[in-house]
Order: structure tokens, then sequence, then C-alpha cells
């Protein structure tokens, strides 16, 4: 009987050469090259899975944070929001207010070439004597 050989590959034990030492060489040379490279790309394929489990961990992780920015964004939008709303109705009031006291103004009419302003005693009112009283006892 003939000693199995080693081949090249250090994958294949000699309980495999044992198994095919019956079949042609060239048959159980490819016998072997097939299961180990089933062998290599199941490893590839778990590599892949390995690879492709951990980038979900890391994108699921990443959306979180993005998650969490978009919400805190959404809140100081509220909150900005809620101010401008807050100023606008400051400003329509200040407006009334101006409004109202322009037309109060605008009431009166004023004559700013007129003498009175240049000399208070001359101002448009009745002069009201001035009354005193002495007390005797």
């Amino acid at each position: 009987m003939s000693t199995p050989r080693q081949t090249s590959s250090s994958s294949v034990t000699s309980a495999d050469e044992l198994r095919y030492t019956g079949m042609d060489e060239r048959r159980r040379k490819r016998l072997i090259s097939n299961r180990d490279s089933a062998r290599r790309s199941r490893m590839r394929k778990q590599k892949t899975m390995e690879d492709l489990a951990n980038a979900v961990t890391r994108l699921k992780s990443e959306n979180n944070g993005l998650v969490g920015k978009i919400d805190k964004a959404a809140e100081g939008y509220t909150v900005i929001v809620a101010e401008n709303n807050v100023l606008r109705a400051q400003a329509a009031e200040l407006t009334a207010r101006l409004t109202s006291l322009n037309s109060f103004l605008d009431s009166f009419q004023f004559d700013f070439d007129s003498s009175y302003m240049l000399d208070p005693l001359l101002l448009p009112c009745p002069s009201q004597p001035i009354m005193a009283s002495f007390n005797h006892e």
C-alpha cells in the first residue's frame, strides 16, 4: 500500500488523505481542493456577515445620535417659534399704542409759528385772577 502524501495545502489532514487513498490522484486532489475552497468560502461569508453586523450596529448608533440631534433641533425650533409669537404680539401691541398716540396728537392743532409758543405769558387760555385772602384776627 502506498503511504498518503502531504499536499501543499496546510488544511489537508491525514484523515482526509486516508479517506481518498483509493481514488485516482486527480480526483482526490480536486475533492480536497473543493473542500478547502468551500471552507474558505464559508469563512469569507462568516467574515462578511460579521462585518455587516458591525456595520448595522454602528449605523444604528449613528442613527440614534442623529435622531437625538433632530429632537434637540425641533425642541429649539419650538422655543424660537414661541418667542417669535410673543415678539410679534408685542410688536402689534406697540404698533397699536403708537397709532393711538399719533391719532391723539393729530387731534390737537398746534400752530408752531404763533407768538404764544415763543412767549408763555401769551398762552391762549383765560387768565384767572389770583385771589389772596388775609385773615385778620
